[in-house]
């Protein structure tokens, strides 16, 4: 016991902003797995949702320990983050800016050793849409240099697409489970994207927090068995059900006017199809040479699910 208690005393203790969401839960729940002590700042409001309530019963039950604030509240912001070495922030893309607060108050406080911003996608520095995106990958990008500007200590998760996402569709906009006849492939079909369950971004995320290797870095996540090109997404579920499918190819071009004729939001699916499968913006680079570590290269012993195996609960 006295053993474990010294274990547990060497890990970080860490701050989550975002817990009950779909992505900051499961951030939280790697949080307490990996016996890092585990703080959760939360809205007062959040207790009045049944949801979200239970989601925190299941993370107090495990040992989290919930604190209350938000973001606009600079007081609660700065006595949590006293209380830890680690602030992780998961909130969603429409609050991107809303961390601004959050990076002044743990300028103020002096005492954090790492933080991750909410990021969590395609690499803002390296995704060139802004023309159509809304500015959905900028925000990110300022948040980025505001880090940066203030020396902040902190590590950027690129772990490209959520496997909740697009996936379930096999990459086919308005759908939601995979074709049994016909298939749209984008562009050519060959260039490769990326896709990571929201646990296991989790778990790679919360490796990260006392790893020097990560300190002001973009950890990045390729895992093999999770890179593909449309048309290899295509031929392994094609495999899966005995079946050929129709392909119908829809160029770049008439990808891009279909985003242009489309308003916002409902064309934000076809915007990150764009993205990754015709701009190749998730792996069209190398990692190290862009300065990057990859996820799974460091650390081979923690498990994901597959593209592959994903698949197989589809059938």
């Amino acid at each position: 016991m006295e053993e474990s208690k010294e274990a547990n005393n060497k890990k970080s203790s860490i701050l989550i902003i975002g817990v009950t969401g779909r992505l900051g839960f499961e951030l939280a729940k790697a949080s307490l797995e990996a016996s890092h002590p585990t703080f959760c700042l939360v809205r007062p409001s959040t207790f009045s949702d049944a949801v979200k309530s239970r989601k925190l019963q299941i993370l107090t039950d495990s040992g989290a320990i919930v604190l209350q604030g938000s973001l606009h509240d600079e007081g609660s912001l700065v006595e949590a983050i006293k209380q830890v070495k680690v602030v992780i922030c998961a909130v969603n893309s429409k609050q991107v800016l809303d961390q601004k607060p959050l990076i002044s108050a743990i300028k103020k406080t002096g005492c954090i050793q790492r933080f991750i911003p909410s990021e969590f996608g395609l690499d803002p520095d390296k995704t060139h849409i802004s023309e159509m995106d809304q500015g959905f990958y900028s925000r990110k990008s300022e948040i980025r240099r505001l880090v940066e500007a203030e020396g902040i200590p902190h590590t950027y998760i690129s772990c490209n697409f959520f496997m909740s996402y697009l996936i379930p569709s096999l990459v086919q906009p308005g759908l939601k489970s995979p074709p049994r006849d016909k298939v749209t492939i984008f562009g050519d079909g060959n260039v490769k994207g990326v896709f990571v369950k929201e646990r296991d971004v989790a778990a790679f995320t919360i490796s990260t927090v006392d790893d020097p290797r990560t300190l002001n870095k973009v950890l990045y996540l390729r895992p093999p068995g999770n890179v593909y090109s449309m048309n290899e997404l295509v031929e392994i579920w094609e495999h899966k059900i005995r079946k050929q499918l129709e392909k119908i190819y829809v160029s770049e071009e008439d990808l891009f006017n279909k985003i242009k004729e489309t308003p916002y939001p409902d064309n934000m699916e076809m915007v990150f199809i764009y993205a990754a499968f015709v701009k190749g913006f998730q792996t069209c680079f190398e990692v190290e040479a862009a300065g990057g570590v990859e996820g799974s290269a460091l650390y081979p012993h923690l498990k994901y699910t597959t593209i592959s195996s994903y698949l197989d609960t589809l059938l």
